[in-house]
């Protein structure tokens, strides 16, 4: 059995959820979460989802015993912070970490899936939103980083049998088995999720993790869709497959910067394929990864530019 650790004091709710204005977004937003992350939730008195959805969001930070906090923001009396943020309806939900909103969500969701959102974030934020498993996960996460898949594999099946809806190991699971080459395993136990964490952010970036792995196998010579490319700056196929192999050779940014350069020649090429493969590389790693922030900020200024 795994020995599992205590869990942090819980901070008084007064600390932890707080209504925000233009004044104080600043300080309560922006500065607090170069400490700790910040969900806010932009909302307004006539918003019927509004209000199912803020109490359960206060309930899950809560929960969270201070690894994450919450701002409140009335769009209807806050409406430059909701301009400069294109919030286009509400509820609409970011979560900031270091001053940069890292993820977010529109409209009402049921407490399960705000649960996974919030631990994403904790996580994203190198915090533990998984309880006294946290130190076994930590311990799966460095073995898988330092290249024993094996011994990570093992660790995160020990998790599922202490916790067999611990999204966070069954993600951990599918990987270590990518790691090791074996990607039908990997499917098979991806399929094999329960139902309660199906959907949930580890899973769905351990899928994105296996498509690419799956492309991967397919992959040409970088060496030579370079020389292609060079050749041809129009050849979006030639492109696209640049990508595909400059990030199975462990270059994502390489890889997102040929997305970005596809997508601006021809957003449209191959019914959207340069948007969707970056949604897909960016779904596979961290949400705090400097990749993932620069690549998002960059399609973002393309896309409204």
């Amino acid at each position: 059995m795994i020995e599992l650790g205590g869990g942090a004091a819980a901070a008084p709710a007064t600390d932890l959820i707080k209504d925000v204005d233009e004044q104080t977004f600043m300080a309560e937003v922006v500065d607090a979460s170069q400490e700790v992350p910040v969900i806010v939730d932009f909302w307004a008195p006539w918003c019927g989802p509004c209000k199912t959805l803020g109490p359960a969001l206060e309930a899950a930070v809560t929960a969270a015993r201070g690894a994450v906090r919450m701002a409140k923001v009335n769009v209807d009396e806050n409406q430059m912070i909701a301009g400069q943020l294109r919030i286009q309806s509400i509820p609409t939900v970011y979560a900031f970490w270091k001053g940069q909103p890292i993820d977010g969500f529109q409209g009402a969701l049921p407490a399960s899936e705000i649960k996974q959102f919030i631990d994403r974030v904790v996580e994203a934020a190198g915090g533990d939103a998984s309880g006294g498993l946290g130190e076994a996960l930590e311990a799966a996460e460095q073995m898988l980083a330092d290249g024993a898949a094996a011994d990570a594999a093992q660790t995160f099946a020990a998790i599922l049998g202490e916790e067999e809806e611990n999204a966070a190991a069954y993600g951990g699971l599918v990987r270590a088995h990518i790691a090791l080459g074996e990607l039908d395993q990997a499917e098979a136990i991806l399929n094999g999720a329960p139902a309660s964490i199906s959907k949930a952010h580890e899973l769905e970036s351990a899928a994105a993790q296996l498509e690419l792995a799956r492309q991967a196998e397919g992959a040409g010579p970088v060496a030579e869709l370079h020389a292609r490319v060079e050749a041809d700056p129009d050849d979006l196929q030639a492109r696209f497959d640049l990508a595909q192999a400059l990030y199975a050779k462990g270059d994502a940014a390489g890889a997102v910067d040929q997305l970005l350069e596809l997508f601006r020649r021809d957003r449209e090429w191959n019914d959207g394929a340069a948007k969707a493969q970056l949604f897909t590389i960016f779904e596979a790693l961290k949400p705090n990864d400097p990749v993932v922030l620069n690549g998002r900020r960059r399609l973002s200024s393309m896309i409204f530019a």
